[in-house]
């Protein structure tokens, strides 16, 4: 008699994309780094065959894994080698040629993520395709409440004006429709530049003193900006605070997000505390 075969799974990614899987994913590539850190913080380390250069976390376990190129410039042939059972991406951080062309061959889930609601959604997302949704709600219950508590410390702050940036030559910036602008909100930071079109606009300097920033943020990704590149800000806007930050706290939409809120928390401090403007205790 002929094996029965197990009726494939269907599930639809952030970009309303339906993808099949006829068996529970054991072979997995993940193109995004954030995604690959939650990825093994939902315990699926072993499971994890093929990962990104700029996939650094979790640090001691990520160097075991087979990298397959970069973001933007995956090689193909190293995962056809690998012939996972899933891939997950992102459609800000991959390239739609390459993906395309995976999704030939393979089921790959696509992540779209602009808010912490959507970060929610792919981390529950991702706990159904590989079965861990309790781990995965678990961190997504976490999460909530530790942003929470975030709004509930924030509330009684003023608002102050930001620019975050996060390459020097061209000078580039944030728009609205990121998520970096989202977790900047949640901290009572409100983007100079968020109307602009592209989600990350280049600007000129002359731009950047009028807009008249309370607070510029300088990021460690994508660029690696540094306390030596303080003094060059602050002499262009005299009457801003300029700080570095841990870019992946404000740009990562994995489980780094469990540590993000305590991170914004010492910021915020930090920068209202510059301002002689009373925090909460």
């Amino acid at each position: 008699m002929p094996r029965p075969t197990t009726p494939a799974m269907r599930f639809t990614d952030q970009m309303g994309r339906e993808i099949l899987l006829d068996k529970p994913p054991g072979k997995i590539i993940s193109l995004v780094p954030s995604q690959t850190e939650l990825l093994f913080e939902l315990g699926l380390g072993d499971k994890i065959t093929g990962i990104t250069k700029f996939c650094i976390h979790p640090t001691h376990l990520v160097k075991e894994k087979i990298k397959i190129g970069g973001t933007k410039n995956i090689n193909l042939h190293k995962i056809r080698q690998i012939n996972p059972d899933l891939i997950i991406g992102n459609k800000e951080e991959n390239e739609k040629s390459q993906i395309e062309e995976l999704s030939r061959s393979f089921p790959v889930w696509m992540s779209n993520i602009q808010n912490l609601e959507n970060a929610a959604g792919m981390i529950h997302a991702i706990g159904k395709l590989t079965g861990t949704e309790a781990k995965a709600a678990s961190i997504t219950e976490e999460i909530n409440k530790k942003f929470s508590g975030l709004k509930i410390f924030t509330a009684g702050l003023r608002p102050l004006k930001l620019a975050y940036i996060i390459w020097k030559k061209p000078l580039m910036t944030i728009n609205k429709d990121t998520f970096i602008h989202h977790m900047a909100e949640r901290c009572r930071l409100y983007n100079v530049f968020g109307e602009k079109q592209e989600r990350y606009p280049e600007i000129t300097m002359e731009e950047l003193q009028a807009a008249a920033p309370d607070i510029i943020l300088l990021s460690s990704e994508p660029y690696p900006f540094k306390e030596k590149h303080i003094a060059e800000f602050s002499d262009i806007c005299k009457n801003a605070k300029v700080l570095c930050t841990d870019g992946e706290m404000f740009s990562w939409y994995g489980s780094r997000l469990l540590h993000a809120p305590a991170f914004f928390t010492k910021v915020v401090k930090e920068i209202y505390r510059s301002f002689e403007t009373e925090t909460p205790s």
